[in-house]
């Protein structure tokens, strides 16, 4: 048995069997279609063109501290993908006594840093059990660059994200979590719509933030999970055709979702870096997003 303690009190505590790494290794099978790896491709040329001027400094959304006291592991062991461990950032409230609903946080394209460090905390600060996961395999970007070859390295190879997912969900299972859900910005927030696909009637929400997303119903249609979509009307890499398109096919299937469109505002509006940062359209996103988070995870004394 492996046991995972956070802080000096222990508050939080976790027993992990040592047979979570070893199932996390076997490949599920991945029916990845070359037609899905082309709008992937595609969607990564989109967003270097959004992202060819800007930067991994902090946007205000990454600067402000979280709510409430949070403690931390920087290097949670969460899953064993290909022989090697992976590691992501689980951050929980201090006073936690019991497991809390959990999140996956899913990073925007420069990959799990300080900055998206600094936003699980602040989603720990609201009551949750937060883990960031790392899709990238311990690499970060600090050039448009670098973002868009570790991005297109996941396009390429979608089937060891998908892993990666479902062995970040089984960790938050064996934590105790009573309910589980998904958040992501830009292209973690298409990997947060994937992650209602994998778990089509497990995950108890999913919040896109100006993720890639797709009006397949065939693809829609197995999803339980509500949906909350946030995006930019002038974003020019997720064009609001697609957007109107998405919420189209979830209405026709009558699924659970919210989809907001920000005017006069571009792509990456809410991201912990860069300069695209919109104050007011993060804020009212912020507060949309704990909105729906505290109506489909929060529990009874959370």
């Amino acid at each position: 048995m492996l046991t995972v303690r956070l802080g000096k009190t222990g508050i939080v505590a976790a027993a992990l069997a040592s047979c979570l790494f070893l199932t996390a290794c076997d490949k599920a099978a991945d029916n990845s279609s070359e037609a899905e790896k082309t709008a992937g491709r595609e969607n990564v040329e989109a967003m270097s063109r959004e992202h060819a001027d800007d930067t991994t400094e902090p946007s205000p959304a990454a600067e402000l501290a979280p709510t409430r006291e949070v403690i931390s592991d920087p290097r949670m062991p969460y899953a064993e993908l290909g022989d090697e461990l992976v590691y992501g950032y689980f951050s929980a409230p201090s006073d936690v006594a019991e497991p809390l609903p959990a999140l996956i946080v899913i990073h925007e394209w420069w990959g799990l840093n300080d900055n998206v460090r600094a936003m699980a905390d602040r989603l720990a600060g609201e009551g949750y059990m937060v883990l960031a996961i790392d899709l990238y395999g311990g690499k970060t970007a600090d050039t448009p660059e670098g973002a868009r070859e570790l991005m297109l390295e996941v396009v390429e190879d979608p089937s060891s994200a998908k892993d990666n997912i479902r062995a970040a969900y089984e960790f938050l299972q064996t934590t105790g979590a009573p309910r589980i859900g998904s958040l992501g910005w830009c292209f973690g927030g298409g990997w947060s719509l994937n992650a209602a696909q994998l778990f089509p009637d497990d995950l108890d929400a999913s919040v896109i933030y100006y993720g890639q997303v797709t009006d397949d119903e065939e693809k829609l249609r197995p999803i339980s999970a509500p949906i909350l979509g946030l995006f930019a009307a002038d974003d020019s890499g997720i064009k609001i055709e697609s957007v109107t398109a998405f919420r189209g096919a979830l209405e026709r299937l009558r699924k659970d979702h919210e989809i907001h469109v920000y005017p006069g505002v571009g792509h990456a509006f809410a991201n912990p870096t860069g300069r695209n940062y919109n104050a007011d359209a993060a804020t009212d996103a912020w507060a949309k997003t704990l909105d729906f988070l505290q109506r489909h995870l929060a529990v009874e004394g959370s």
